[in-house]
């Protein structure tokens, strides 16, 4: 009775929900009231996929399930992102029967990496992707490796890991586990042999704690790594990208397959590859997977094209508190060539909490965008004098910036619809981004 209670309340708050425009962890949160147990009580598909990770979930799951899709398997996902166990549990729970069985092939899982352990307590993934593991909203989740020991726990022998070898850390759930692909990245331009960013986070080994050489950085600490220590490496991938040419925005994988890149980031490259591989592990075809990925353009809003006056624009999403999510975009903008204006938006921090803590800020490095091409910055939100101060500490000349900084977002928009024709580009977090899109006309992607 309480099974068929939590399944029925589950189902009429998500309907409640829809109606009003919410509604993606509330049902699940009462269903577990009722029946705590819920999740050990429903029977699930065969495959039961998870992603987790410090960046790339949400894109990584999205790729998926277009994946499986487009070769005819029933997909049910957590599509509005809500990862913790009272979002997991509305996505099971809704999708069942009242008898609790899910009807799909695959459940598709995007989990938050701090959570899993209580998500997978009662059921198990077949297979888990770990995307990577960095220093990511350092006030929420502290130092990667206590994420790390968070997440420990959700791993089970019978699961098949899906890891980046590319990460010294998240390749460390490897150690002592029988079941594990790798996936990850040759050399490629634009590689560094010294390590660039605001910290150093693989200058020592994660599992001895000895000093770590690299062949080469993509980005951060991810890169090609050895320890002088006990030896722990990257591993022999078993899904790599063989030939990455982010410039002509193209990509291929294991020699053979050849994707051409909607989105020419370093980032779309990891997430691609994560899908492929477990895809891959699912049984379908390379051939099949790169005709979806192909040019693929995210739905989740991520990326976004806009016309804003005389300019065309291009949003870029950054995730909230994450230097290098933040570093990466504007890696893609340094590289872009065209001359160009861009606006950075600081409103909001944090969705889950108030904090006006903005040191952050300083791990970002702005220093990125201090090249002739791109021409003006304007600084604008709530923490728009914050941004000014740390700009003020780049090389970054002032007169790109100084007389540009609009606490009010609609102001700065106004400024730029006025001013200029070039390609603009606007780097934000999610909670900010439809502040920018509700003053400029969206372009289908």
């Amino acid at each position: 009775m309480r099974k068929f209670l939590a399944i029925l309340v589950c189902k009429l708050g998500r309907w409640v929900g829809r109606l009003i425009g919410k509604g993606s962890s509330m049902p699940g949160q009462a269903a577990l009231k009722i029946c705590p147990d819920i999740l050990s009580r429903v029977t699930l598909p065969a495959h039961i996929i998870a992603v987790t990770g410090s960046n790339g979930k949400t894109s990584t799951v999205e790729m998926i399930a277009a994946i499986l899709r487009a070769n005819d398997k029933t997909v049910v996902y957590n599509e509005e992102g809500s990862n913790q166990i009272e979002g997991v549990a509305t996505m099971v729970l809704t999708h069942s029967n009242f008898s609790g069985t899910v009807k799909a092939d695959v459940l598709l899982i995007e989990s938050d990496e701090r959570y899993a352990a209580h998500s997978f307590r009662y059921f198990h993934p077949t297979e888990f992707v770990i995307t990577n593991l960095y220093r990511d909203q350092l006030t929420r989740n502290g130092h990667p490796e206590w994420v790390y020991n968070a997440l420990k726990p959700a791993i089970y022998p019978e699961t098949l890991l899906v890891l980046n070898a590319d990460d010294p850390l998240s390749s460390c759930f490897a150690i002592g586990h029988e079941k594990v692909k790798w996936f990850g990245m040759d050399e490629i331009p634009g590689d560094t042999h010294a390590p660039s960013g605001a910290y150093r986070d693989g200058a020592y080994c994660p599992v001895c704690k000895a000093p770590m050489e690299y062949d080469y950085f993509h980005y951060n600490h991810i890169g090609a790594y050895r320890c002088t220590g006990c030896g722990h490496q990257k591993p022999k991938t078993d899904y790599t990208a063989t030939d990455v040419d982010l410039d002509s925005g193209r990509l291929t994988i294991d020699g053979d397959v050849s994707v051409q890149l909607a989105f020419r980031s370093i980032y779309n490259v990891y997430n691609i590859l994560a899908a492929y591989a477990a895809c891959r592990e699912c049984g379908v075809e390379s051939a099949a997977i790169a005709g979806v990925i192909n040019n693929y353009i995210l739905k989740n809003g991520r990326m976004q094209r806009f016309t804003l006056g005389a300019h065309r624009g291009t949003l870029l999403t950054s995730k909230h508190e994450n230097s290098i999510a933040y570093d990466t975009n504007l890696r893609y903008i340094a590289s872009s060539q065209a001359p160009c204006a861009v606006l950075v938006v600081v409103d909001a921090i944090s969705r889950k909490y108030f904090t006006s803590e903005t040191s952050w800020l300083w791990d970002i490095d702005f220093d990125r965008l201090n090249f002739p091409h791109v021409r003006e910055i304007f600084l604008a939100g709530r923490y728009a004098n914050d941004l000014a101060v740390r700009f003020s500490f780049t090389g970054i000349p002032g007169e790109k910036w100084k007389s540009r900084i609009f606490p009010d977002i609609r102001e700065a928009c106004a400024a730029l619809a006025e001013h200029g024709d070039e390609e603009l580009y606007v780097v934000t977090c999610f909670s900010d981004r439809d502040k920018v899109l509700s003053q400029v006309q969206k372009e289908a992607m």
